[in-house]
């Protein structure tokens, strides 16, 4: 907690808290007698009406989830946009963030990042997710559940190869924090020998896919080319990929370059 963020629990006419009752140790801790009210997942669609009316009247609400930052992969989204629709001001409260810290901490190079938050809950549906990222060139962050991690990372590793590299971030400014880098492989083998890795607040930053090289790209042109000339970008490439199996990504850029080649002749 930062002094600016206890200063303003403390003004605020009220706290819209994710849980009260976590909430509640917090301001206990800081000295803090703010009432609260309940805002959470399943009630924030209606509960943003009403606090609107609030702040409309007059009053400072505060907005806080229980481990993480509002609106990123938590509650609070809602009624930032009903905020911004009534003309009332947002002002972020930075603190902890997990995104940020475990990003900092994984100690990859590539220059864009993708926050996903959290996969589907079944295997089938993650799987299918994953295969949308595995070529991707930026670094992935994910959220996960403790019960579900070892399953998400043995799904990782089948869909992403169990060379790629990632970090596992837990309990990150707390107590129990761990850190760790490995392969997908690797990580997903020490997870399942190891249970206290499998409790409390996870995140995954999973590398980037290596680039393809150029060489084995240009090999698919004599595929690539026709249907560059008689589809659309994105069905040309698709059908390409599902033919090859090449890297969708690779066969995408490639495909520009074919396109834009062909535009210039």
């Amino acid at each position: 907690m930062t002094p600016r963020a206890v200063e303003i629990l403390k003004q605020a006419d009220l706290v819209a808290a994710e849980d009260t009752r976590v909430t509640g140790h917090l301001l206990k801790h800081f000295g803090i007698s703010t009432p609260m009210i309940s805002l959470r997942e399943h009630n924030e669609r209606g509960m943003a009406e009403k606090l609107v009316a609030r702040m409309q009247a007059g009053e400072a609400i505060a907005q806080v989830s229980d481990a993480g930052t509002p609106a990123i992969s938590d509650p609070g989204a809602l009624l930032a946009a009903a905020a911004h629709a009534a003309g009332i001001p947002v002002v972020p409260v930075a603190g902890a963030s997990a995104l940020a810290a475990a990003l900092s901490a994984a100690g990859f190079t590539a220059p864009h990042t993708l926050f996903y938050g959290f996969l589907p809950p079944k295997s089938n549906q993650r799987r299918e997710v994953l295969d949308g990222l595995k070529d991707a060139h930026w670094v992935t962050v994910f959220y996960e559940a403790p019960h579900r991690i070892a399953d998400c990372l043995d799904d990782l590793a089948a869909v992403f190869g169990a060379e790629r590299e990632a970090v596992l971030a837990r309990e990150l400014t707390k107590t129990f924090e761990t850190i760790r880098r490995l392969p997908l492989g690797e990580m997903t083998d020490w997870v399942k020998s190891d249970s206290n890795q499998q409790r409390g607040e996870i995140v995954l930053v999973v590398d980037a896919a290596p680039p393809a090289e150029a060489q084995d790209i240009a090999e698919h042109d004599s595929l690539l080319a026709p249907l560059v000339a008689e589809l659309p970008l994105k069905q040309a490439v698709a059908l390409a990929q599902k033919i090859s199996g090449a890297p969708r990504n690779a066969l995408y850029e490639r495909a520009l370059e074919l396109k834009k080649a062909a535009e210039n002749n």
